[in-house]
């Protein structure tokens, strides 16, 4: 399934919350681990006088130093043998490239951090990675309460779907996760009916709204009912589902925040309609605001 765990690291404490999620991940599947740093020399550039510019290539060669020491002294809490990259150019684009060569690697990373002329915005470069890369990663809203020093734990996958079949491929994922990992599946899915619909409900469907709802939720529950059957067929031995009224992103959220020590995986990608929501800006709205580690998976 997996063949490796990348984690970007630019050097602030903030980007360090993600190291107990990657332990965990790197931990519970056997996979060996890559520290990555990027030195932005055009950033660099632009932080400097013209008067010191004769000193650039010094800086660089500095900060390259730097961002070793820094790696090897994370490697320390990690398995022998965790390999330390230090590579020049955007930090988006490293990282994209580097988990690029093994379909295989995770790419694990926060999603703020600090800017700076040793330091890249931590934040936007997740964002930008979440829309570029092929590799599935695993995205962590840092937080003041988070220790980089220690190891996550993890209880639950919670995973939305849409009825669609692209939101429906994180599933064997999930599976696997959650044998591997033991860990309880929660399938979610939100349904709304739109607000132009109720003004004209008894004329247009010949029946109250409140049947439409019923008929809607009965609908949402009958497809994760049938997808649960087929997550027990897989293997996975603690599997149950949960449909609400409401907007996709807002009640996903809402939904991690009920039980602690939750994981979220998701497709990138889905189709928007009455039954269907727009995967690609859900999943981003959900990494933003959840408190809880967010897996992506590229839709196919």
């Amino acid at each position: 399934m997996y063949t490796g765990v990348l984690i970007p690291l630019d050097g602030s404490k903030t980007a360090e919350k993600v190291l107990p999620y990657a332990r965990f991940a790197a931990g519970a599947l056997k996979l060996p681990i890559e520290l990555l740093a990027v030195v932005d020399i055009v950033e660099m550039a632009t932080h400097i006088s013209a008067d010191r510019a004769r000193y650039l290539e010094t800086m660089i060669e500095d900060s390259v130093r730097n961002s070793e020491h820094y790696l090897r002294g994370i490697a320390c809490a990690f398995p022998r043998g965790t390999k330390c990259t230090v590579e020049k150019g955007k930090a988006e684009q490293v990282i994209i490239e580097t988990a690029a060569a093994d379909k295989g690697t995770i790419i694990t990373m926060a999603t703020h951090g600090r800017s700076g002329i040793n330091r890249w915005l931590l934040g936007s470069v997740a964002e930008k990675v979440l829309r570029g890369a092929t590799n599935p990663l695993l995205l962590v809203k840092a937080t003041e309460e988070a220790k980089a020093e220690e190891e996550a734990t993890l209880k639950s996958i919670v995973v939305p779907l849409d009825g669609s079949e692209l939101a429906e491929g994180v599933l064997p994922t999930v599976a696997e996760l959650a044998k591997t990992w033991k860990l309880a599946v929660v399938l979610f899915r939100a349904y709304h009916i739109p607000y132009n619909i109720y003004g004209g409900a008894e004329d247009y469907y010949g029946a109250n709204i409140e049947e439409l709802i019923a008929e809607v939720r009965d609908e949402a529950l009958e497809y994760l009912e049938k997808k649960v059957k087929e997550q027990k067929k897989l293997g996975v031995e603690s599997v149950s589902c949960v449909a609400k009224e409401g907007f996709s992103a807002d009640e996903i959220i809402k939904m991690g925040r009920q039980t602690p020590d939750n994981l979220i995986a998701m497709c990138s990608h889905g189709r928007s309609g009455i039954k269907r929501w727009a995967l690609g800006s859900v999943t981003e709205t959900v990494v933003r605001h959840s408190g809880d580690p967010v897996l992506v998976i590229r839709g196919h």
